[in-house]
């Protein structure tokens, strides 16, 4: 029997302007879907629909996948696949892998060689690394960095440090309640030269995408507060 593939869905990083952000095959291609490994049942429906599902919800099986997803268990999502059918992989926001969950299940598929098809869909990461004006051969994304402010301040510097030594783009994100801090933090230990770009809301009609040095970023901070931000730092 010929195996099924597991489809990486990006799923939209807020609103509803659907037209903007998926390309035009992608409501063919999820349609015809009868399983899906998403992070939340109610999230997956409301993005569905709208994105051009048209069968019953009663008809499809959803696997949840999430931090309380015990590890012995994912092997089993993926039976479908060896039993001939497709499987959507989709996460909260954006690009399902990419500080998302998902990579294990990418992972045990390429071991069941079941084969990965990656969909074309927007990523916060790479959004703001193309609109940075920063070091696109050359970066990292570091995830979150430490709740605390002193161990955080102690990483923001070791980031510009690494920044420096090796011409490297730095990019962070925060939880959103805790951007304001985190910026606060920033602006108090990088040296006034190194720029920093602050890129939230991407794909919003608030979308904010701005490139300045830390000196200029002092003059006029941003507000925000429970928005979703990507951080990036670079010489």
């Amino acid at each position: 029997m010929k195996k099924g593939n597991l489809i990486l869905i990006p799923s939209l990083l807020g609103g509803s302007n659907y037209s903007y952000c998926m390309p035009p095959d992608f409501k063919k291609i999820i349609s015809g879907l009868k399983y899906f490994i998403v992070e939340d049942i109610r999230t997956a429906r409301r993005f569905l629909k709208p994105a051009g599902f048209v069968s019953d919800f009663e008809e499809v099986t959803f696997s949840l996948l999430n931090k309380h997803t015990e590890e012995n268990t994912l092997n089993s999502y993926l039976e479908p696949a060896l039993n001939g059918h497709n499987i959507g992989l989709i996460s909260e926001a954006g690009t399902p892998c990419i500080a998302d969950p998902g990579s294990q299940i990418v992972s045990i598929a390429h071991h069941k060689k079941v084969r990965v098809i990656p969909l074309v869909g927007p990523s916060s990461i790479i959004l703001a690394l193309m609109a940075s004006g920063f070091n696109g051969q050359n970066f990292a994304f570091l995830g979150y960095l430490p709740v605390k402010s002193p161990e955080r301040k102690k990483k923001i510097k070791e980031i510009e440090l690494e920044m420096y030594r090796k011409n490297q783009t730095q990019i962070f994100i925060e939880t959103p309640y805790r951007n304001q801090s985190l910026l606060s933090d920033i602006l108090d230990v990088s040296q006034k030269d190194t720029r920093l770009c602050i890129a939230a809301d991407l794909t919003l009609p608030t979308e904010l995408i701005t490139t300045l040095s830390i000196t200029e970023w002092k003059k006029n901070i941003p507000e925000l507060h429970k928005r979703l931000v990507v951080f990036l730092l670079f010489k």
